[in-house]
């Protein structure tokens, strides 16, 4: 299991950067020659912004973890469940990101123009990952209607939680559409409060310990700028 700090971590910067994300690209077109464009134009903030979104799928991973662990004890199967397909789909979300960034380096590598025909004859290509989509849209619903009859959260939080079922899935998406901004608030709604108890219950981490975890993000960049 990841941990108390690590979850509570998730729970309430993987909502935050995940958001953080959606709105730096807001009002640009939501298909991918907009998408390009928008890169093309401004490329520093749209890389922030998937960036920003990509590290927010991540962390969600423990977030989940720490809802299923709160389901568990009375909803097993729901736990085991939500948690898998949940999982599964941040899998696909981590696919898509890596899609994008390969997309936006052939923007400066080849000009937007030959990005664009690469991107638009490549686009509907096989990939395994292809199967964690249905995971993508379903896990979030089998996880809050876990939650709801576990009790593990009340009743508004779970619809907010079931709301990110709507996010728009796949690469190189905007988030011009309302649902897009819907549902990153509705995980804040779900999951922040949340991250705020599990953070808050228990002891509080030693200074030595504490300052190894702000180290290593920075030290394990650096390594991999590098690798």
């Amino acid at each position: 299991m990841p941990g108390r700090w690590v979850e509570g971590a998730g729970l309430v910067l993987g909502p935050v950067l995940l958001a953080a994300g959606v709105l730096l690209r807001i009002g640009e077109d939501d298909f991918f020659p907009g998408q390009l464009a928008a890169y093309a134009a401004d490329p520093g903030r749209m890389a922030l912004s998937y960036g920003l979104f990509a590290a927010g799928v991540v962390l969600l991973w423990p977030a989940v973890t720490a809802l299923a662990r709160l389901i568990r004890p009375t909803r097993p199967g729901w736990a085991r469940w939500g948690l898998t397909l949940v999982v599964a789909g941040l899998f696909g979300r981590v696919f898509h990101a890596g899609v994008s960034h390969l997309a936006f380096q052939l923007v400066d590598a080849l000009g937007p123009v030959a990005a664009q025909r690469a991107v638009e004859t490549t686009y509907g290509a096989f990939h395994v990952f292809k199967a964690t989509n249905v995971c993508i849209m379903v896990g979030w619903i089998v996880l809050a209607v876990g939650a709801y009859r576990a009790g593990a959260l009340g009743l508004v939080r779970c619809v907010a939680l079931g709301l990110a079922a709507g996010l728009p899935l796949g690469v190189l998406k905007g988030s011009s559409d309302p649902v897009s901004l819907v549902a990153p608030a509705g995980l804040a709604v779900a999951l922040v409060p949340l991250g705020v108890t599990v953070l808050r219950n228990g002891p509080a981490p030693r200074w030595w310990v504490l300052g190894l975890g702000v180290a290593f993000v920075p030290v394990a960049f650096l390594l991999g700028l590098v690798g």
